[in-house]
């Protein structure tokens, strides 16, 4: 297999220095375990901050490095400056909030936004440095969105993972992030985009609808040349590691020791890290509403809740923290006696062993989260009970309630709902129960840690690599003033010109028709305009150039300024009659559209309109002529927020053959397009021909150059030859 270079915001280590002696400690975890393998066996890297080893002596630190080297563990430093303006600030204190749908948590102004870009770009500096041709990155979560991008720029045929373990907020949420744009084009520079449920890539999906108007086609979009694939791939843990200690003895007598313990009573458990997001003041509101309601279980239940330290250093986690203690304080006072209390609370990491077992002496396991990637403690808790009993209680809002539906589904918001769910887990028949934990193991075992990775790997190994040229301006340029001869064919909107929202507003500027000016007046160049535009339009706009016009896709030619204009031969109006009425119903219903009449076509543009609602229509369209027009002469394109229907064998292709007329043997010719109606332009090229595509949709262009901006600048390069 292919070296595995592995990129995420914290090494899977801890440094411990005491007094001389500094040692290096792999980390127990979920990612840790699964992706232990793929990085042992492809002999590959993991690269990431190793954490603060700022008060470290020089030879500590050569000793940490050989150490995390033998691991195969690249490190890269961060100052306690960079740690708290990039970890603490930008990702923890508005990537984390904003993911979480918590917008009131998150700052005023996005003051570190440059701290996290710098940090991003050191990322990948250290991963371009470490590459060797061949190898697969593989990036994590939100601390580093722009990674993947800016490998990409270094590392264009590189293949590149990236999987975001929280949340993907909604359009709307995401839309309030203002660096929303370079984010999601960030992310946009892997070849495989992973999250742990279909709404998370939905809403992904969706925000580069609405922020960068590209829409996704089933599981992929295309972006930059490149087709990007969009997919769920829910994130599992080591079940058997877990099913191996419910089983082990000494942990078995803790359970035991746990029970005698509990005199009786039932047991309720809570593991979380102490985060706003896991919901616990709302579950000991769930707890206190049931003792308050039903006075027979008071001094029946207890709820452990263990809450391991997280964030310390961030202010809303203090104030949270408060908050917690200040409920359980509460409740205790109300509800607890002399002998015992209802909430037994851990403020305090513990090791495995420990959580396994108070898995198993769990009677009822709460994981209700306000909002949660996908929430392993879930997981954990049932490949630790092998004796099939127990009750989980999931929140819908958890990624892992879209795996495990035979869990008890709760609203965190609802605290009398989560009092009842408690009541009935607490009171569920023996049998009810055995079935359910049977049903939540075997999705547990299923899909593990390790099936995850294989599944995210092999997705990646799939996506084929790109075969044209990126940004190949420089090479273009030197193609094109390296021949005596040129025939330009120049696409007009989102080639010469960017996007408008309505097509009468794309008005040439005085630098564009000066610029094509200069062009056409060169020796040996011969440019032809080749749009969709109406021939009316392009007479007004550019009849005055000493260039060739070509308007409705070929339609209509005119060779010369003052040349009469002259319409392709055999094509009848007559079929409008048959389209209009669908366009007209879709305009009617959908605000902001409309139908643009040509000669020999009707176009519908959608580009004002809500782009979900816009791209669905526009679908839905194109079903429905497809349906009507099928037998008929004609054929429907989808462009660029727009649908043409038009005559069969109209398109840009017939002008290849009228614009080489008169031409001398070994003329070269390149053309330049943007959406679907100009492949049928390159398609009829010449063999030895350039074909240049200025966006980042799929094409079968040689070349790709960046947009309007782009294109321009290879004419001006001709201008300089």
């Amino acid at each position: 297999m292919s070296r595995l270079l592995l990129v995420s915001n914290r090494l899977p280590v801890t440094v411990k220095a005491e007094k001389e002696h500094v040692s290096v400690v792999r980390s127990a975890g979920g990612l840790a375990t699964g992706l232990s393998g793929p990085h042992e066996r492809s002999g590959g890297l993991w690269i990431g901050w190793p954490g603060d080893v700022s008060r470290l002596s020089s030879p500590q630190r050569a000793e940490v490095e050989s150490q995390l080297a033998a691991l195969r563990c690249v490190p890269l430093y961060l100052s306690p400056s960079e740690v708290a303006r990039f970890y603490e600030g930008y990702s923890n204190r508005v990537l984390w909030p904003l993911c979480h749908y918590l917008l009131d948590r998150m700052p005023r102004h996005h003051r570190d936004w440059d701290a996290y870009a710098k940090a991003n770009e050191r990322f990948a500096e250290l991963v371009a440095r470490h590459y060797q041709p061949g190898d697969t990155i593989w990036v994590h979560d939100y601390q580093l969105m722009l990674v993947p991008g800016l490998l990409r720029e270094r590392l264009p045929e590189a293949r590149i993972g990236y999987f975001h373990h929280i949340p993907f907020p909604s359009s709307e949420i995401f839309q309030t992030l203002p660096h929303r744009e370079k984010l999601l084009r960030g992310l946009l520079g892997a070849d495989v985009v992973g999250f742990h449920t279909p709404g998370y890539a939905y809403h992904f999906s969706s925000a580069l609808l609405r922020v960068l108007g590209l829409e996704t086609d089933m599981d992929h979009v295309t972006h930059e040349g490149r087709i990007v694939r969009l997919g769920s791939f829910p994130m599992g843990i080591d079940a058997e590691s877990f099913e191996r200690l419910a089983h082990d003895p000494g942990v078995l007598g803790e359970v035991s020791v746990i029970q005698e313990r509990s005199d009786g009573q039932r047991l309720l458990l809570g593991i979380d890290r102490l985060d706003y997001t896991k919901g616990i003041p709302r579950r000991l509101l769930a707890v206190q509403r049931l003792l308050e309601r039903e006075p027979a279980w008071r001094g029946r239940l207890r709820l452990v809740q263990v809450a391991v330290p997280s964030r310390t250093q961030v202010e809303d986690y203090a104030a949270y923290r408060d908050k917690v203690d200040e409920l359980v304080g509460r409740i205790n006072g109300q509800y607890g006696t002399v002998h015992n209390v209802p909430v037994h609370y851990l403020y305090r990491s513990f090791n495995e062993r420990q959580l396994v077992g108070l898995y198993r002496a769990a009677d009822v396991m709460l994981v209700t989260p306000i909002r949660d990637g996908m929430n392993l403690v879930a997981k954990e808790f049932c490949a630790a009970r092998p004796d099939e009993d127990g009750v989980l209680i999931l929140s819908e809002f958890a990624g892992a309630a879209t795996e495990l539906r035979d869990a008890v589904i709760v609203n965190p918001y609802d605290i009398d709902g989560m009092a009842d769910a408690i009541e009935h887990a607490l009171e569920m028949p023996v049998e009810e129960r055995r079935r359910r934990m049977r049903a939540l193991r075997a999705q547990v075992k299923s899909r593990d840690v390790h099936w995850w990775v294989s599944h995210f790997l092999d997705t990646l190994q799939s996506v084929p690599q790109r075969s044209t040229k990126p940004g190949a301006a420089a090479e273009l340029i030197e193609r094109l003033r390296g021949t005596r001869q040129r025939v330009l064919l120049l696409d007009y909107d989102g080639t010469l010109v960017g996007s408008a929202p309505r097509p009468e507003l794309a008005v040439p500027d005085p630098e564009l028709l000066e610029l094509l000016g200069r062009v056409a007046a060169l020796p040996g160049i011969h440019v032809h305009i080749v749009s969709g535009r109406m021939k009316e339009t392009l007479e007004e706009w550019m009849g005055a150039l000493p260039v060739g016009l070509h308007a409705e896709h070929g339609l209509w030619s005119r060779s010369a300024p003052g040349a009469p204009w002259k319409m392709l031969e055999g094509v009848a109006p007559e079929w409008k009659e048959l389209a209009r009425p669908m366009l007209d119903l879709f305009t009617s219903r959908v605000p902001g559209s409309f139908v643009e009449e040509k000669t020999a076509s009707l176009a519908w543009h959608y580009r004002q309109v809500d782009p979900d609602f816009g791209a669905w229509q526009s679908r839905e369209l194109r079903l429905k002529l497809c349906e009507v027009l099928g037998r008929s002469p004609l054929e429907v394109l989808a462009g660029d927020k727009v649908v043409e229907v038009r005559p069969r064998g109209v398109n840009k292709g017939c002008v290849v053959a009228q614009s080489l007329e008169g031409t001398e043997p070994g003329t070269l010719v390149a053309a330049f397009g943007d959406d679907r109606t100009d492949e049928d332009l390159f398609a009829a090229l010449p063999e030895g021909a350039i074909s240049v595509h200025s966006d980042g949709k799929a094409s079968r262009a040689g070349y790709r150059v960046k947009g309007p901006a782009e294109v321009r600048k290879v004419l001006v390069a001709l201008l300089q030859g």
